[in-house]
């Protein structure tokens, strides 16, 4: 428990761009440590003294190198704007060229043929992914899952009490949920660097949301998982270079030996969904070393990583995100040298997530999806990845079949593609395809959507029958702020994509949302997302992340 001698410290100033209003509980036996008030008694299951004094060990030992990391993140966007070329280093090549290897996965990390992601803070999404047949769970603290600060902890509840088997969920309507014996093994993706969690400050600044999430997590699992046959296995998002990795692989480190681990029981698997990273996959396994498992194809960030790296040139302009698909040159090659690189180095490479998911009463569309699905998937596993990502339990059996089919044996690492070999212009070149009005609504739809539901808590939404979490609202406000601003034309029109054309769009939508939602509107954040979505798009500079600019709407 917390120490009980806490006195309050109203809002604190805080730096790097957080403005809250929050009042905070100085935490006894803590050297300049606040901690915002706890509302769910259970919470404090969570923030025990011992955990919350492990964040703060963390947080005093790495956060000043995460800092400088986001810092050179800045400088590398600087020298793109004014048109330099994403490439293969120079610096590392001796590591691209020898001959070295990853350790063998774990043995319940050896098979991974689909994987089922959600976020961690639903009881009723963690149970049901780690029932739904899927071999791998993937539970969220990113992107699937709006940070509230209960959220974070809910996440945190349930994670611990389904590694003990002890979780369970009642719905309003009476339904109950429990363990399978047959469950998923469990991922945890923690939070980016780029994000900061606000309820607890050390020295002044909020903690690092990502060192909050995995070291409540490591802290409270770790010994468990290994005694129960597993281990503290995570998926590490946003990454955009070695540098960044080798942050991950000291904070795994120091972790293991305050718990007096092994160095080496964190597995971690590397999410390339950023466009520099994609030139850095190598490096990254191995500075990893003996935490690396394997790469996966984040997709849909990736296609915004794209964006927002390019945003000052005109020749890097996407078309509509429909035509922006795996079966593009640019997109395939990222994807085939993900497989070539794991291979090499006796890693996994997973591959990208289908985002559809059932439809119900219409089973024309719905097979129209699972179709979608299964090409997706075959194309996955004739490549050589080793696995797949789903986003509903319902799309399990479909990506289940085919990778039974392709793939018979638990992995593909000795497919090698000696033979494929890429340029930097093989990955840097975009598609071609118009921006239709279509597109642009698409676009406006979807922010506008996914922004109010995140603002109410939710991080995984369903939209247009596709399971949307932050990335693709990224990709729509990325699109929009980029058309805007290289005021690209309408296809088939003589229309140019201005402020005040997106505005009209973006004015017709809200209207039809709160038609559609009518009486339950009420409780809704229609003006703030629409608000939010407007700033973003129409901004003299990119903002990096929607998710630290709407943070501060956040509780």
């Amino acid at each position: 428990m917390l120490h009980e001698s806490c006195r309050n410290r109203e809002h604190p100033t805080l730096r790097g761009g957080i403005e809250v209003q929050l009042t905070y509980e100085v935490l006894g036996g803590h050297s300049n440590v606040y901690l915002a008030p706890i509302e769910n008694p259970l919470f404090r299951e969570i923030l025990t003294h011992e955990a919350v004094h492990f964040v703060v060990e963390l947080s005093r030992a790495y956060d000043a190198r995460r800092q400088h990391l986001l810092w050179a993140r800045e400088r590398r966007q600087d020298d793109l704007d004014k048109g330099a070329m994403l490439d293969f280093l120079q610096e590392t090549e001796s590591i691209r060229g020898a001959e070295w290897s990853v350790p063998e996965a774990p043995m319940d990390l050896r098979d991974r043929r689909v994987e089922i992601t959600g976020p961690a803070g639903d009881r009723k999404m963690v149970i049901n992914a780690l029932n739904s047949g899927a071999k791998v769970f993937m539970a969220d603290f990113e992107d699937a899952n709006s940070p509230t600060f209960a959220n974070s902890l809910m996440g945190q509840l349930n994670l611990r009490d389904a590694i003990r088997g002890d979780i369970t969920y009642v719905s309003p309507e009476g339904k109950h949920y429990e363990l399978a014996n047959d469950r998923a093994t469990l991922i945890v993706r923690p939070r980016g660097w780029h994000m900061v969690e606000k309820h607890l400050l050390v020295d002044g600044e909020p903690v690092p949301a990502s060192l909050f999430d995995f070291g409540l997590y490591f802290f409270h699992n770790a010994k468990e998982l290994l005694e129960r046959g597993s281990g503290p296995y995570f998926y590490l998002p946003k990454l955009e270079g070695h540098r960044e990795a080798r942050l991950w692989n000291d904070v795994f480190t120091f972790a293991e030996h305050y718990m007096s681990l092994p160095v080496g029981t964190v597995r971690a698997t590397v999410l390339i969904e950023t466009i520099p990273a994609a030139f850095e996959m190598d490096e990254i396994l191995y500075e990893l070393g003996t935490h690396a498992t394997g790469l996966n194809c984040g997709r849909w960030d990736y296609i915004f990583s794209y964006i927002k790296k390019h945003r000052t040139r005109p020749d890097a302009v996407l078309p509509d995100r429909s035509l922006v698909t795996m079966t593009t040159d640019m997109m395939r090659n990222y994807s085939k040298l993900a497989i070539k690189t794991c291979h090499r180095r006796g890693a996994h490479a997973i591959g990208g997530m289908a985002a559809q998911i059932p439809i119900k009463n219409d089973s024309v569309a719905n097979q129209s999806a699972l179709n979608k699905v299964q090409l997706d998937k075959e194309r996955e596993a004739t490549d050589g990845h080793d696995g797949t990502w789903v986003a509903h339990p319902g799309l399990v059996p479909v990506a289940m079949d085919v990778f039974n089919r392709l793939m018979p044996r638990p992995n593909q690492l000795d497919k090698q593609l000696h033979d494929f070999e890429v340029t930097n212009l093989d990955l840097l070149t975009p598609p071609q395809g118009p921006i239709t009005e279509t597109g642009i609504r698409t676009n406006v739809r979807v922010g506008l959507e996914y922004i109010e539901a995140w603002l109410r808590g939710f991080g995984a939404v369903p939209i247009n029958n596709l399971m949307e979490d932050a990335a693709t609202a990224e990709i729509s406000r990325a699109q929009l702020w980029q058309w805007i601003r290289h005021q690209c034309k309408v296809a088939d029109s003589d229309r140019h994509i201005t402020e005040s054309y997106v505005r009209g769009l973006l004015d017709a939508e809200l209207l039809q949302l709160r038609e559609e939602f009518g009486t339950d509107e009420q409780g809704r954040r229609f003006e703030a997302a629409a608000t939010l979505l407007w700033d973003l798009v129409t901004a003299d500079t990119f903002e990096d992340f929607l998710t630290t600019q709407g943070y501060s709407l956040l509780g």
